[in-house]
């Protein structure tokens, strides 16, 4: 398991793991304009998945029928009913709150000392005791959604969000060189105009 502190994502040796790729960086642009509008990102499963549940409730009723006591096979839809719609993770710019089938906790951004990595790149919340406390369906390319709402508490170690601010930051900067070296044009004009109209004229 890697661990994750203000310095970056860094494995079991202590090295930094850097994030790079095209895929990424447009997913993080993706996720950064979605959430930059509602201020809030929710991880789950999508709703779509519980268009399943009248096919698994047709393949359950021929069977559940046939032998007393197989009528317990309908809990599974209810399950997964319940894990749809209750299981997921909230991040808010007030912190993280993480819901399981059977509780709810809730995490400041200033409670958490850092994320912890998985093998399976699942994200879970380093607090500042030693333990981690399970962040559902949250994985390692939505941590730059997490540092967009923690407002820079996260760092974000594939460097997406600030590439975009560099570039605006760039831009910016270019018009202004642009500007000023017009300016500077023009100054430079009105000064030999100036020159011109103070020399004295010879008479003849």
């Amino acid at each position: 398991m890697r661990r994750w502190h203000h310095r970056g994502v860094a494995d079991e040796s202590g090295e930094p793991q850097q994030q790079s790729g095209t895929q990424v960086r447009e997913r993080a642009s993706r996720d950064e304009h979605v959430v930059r509008k509602q201020r809030r990102a929710v991880f789950r499963v999508p709703p779509v998945s519980l268009l399943t549940i009248p096919i698994l409730l047709f393949c359950i009723t021929p069977v559940a029928f046939t032998v007393p006591g197989l009528q317990l096979l309908y809990l599974i839809p209810v399950a997964v009913v319940v894990w749809v719609v209750r299981v997921r993770t909230v991040a808010t710019p007030e912190g993280l709150t993480a819901r399981t089938l059977t509780t709810s906790r809730s995490i400041p951004w200033d409670d958490l000392s850092g994320l912890s990595v998985t093998e399976k790149a699942a994200i879970r919340a380093a607090l500042p005791d030693g333990t981690t406390a399970a962040l559902p369906y949250v994985r390692l390319h939505h941590v730059p959604v997490l540092s967009l709402l923690s407002d820079g508490r996260i760092p974000d170690p594939s460097g997406a969000l600030a590439g975009d601010s560099d570039g605006k930051a760039g831009s910016g900067a270019d018009t202004t060189e642009t500007a000023a070296r017009g300016t500077g044009a023009g100054t430079d004009h009105d000064s030999e105009d100036t020159d011109e109209a103070e020399r004295p004229t010879n008479p003849a």
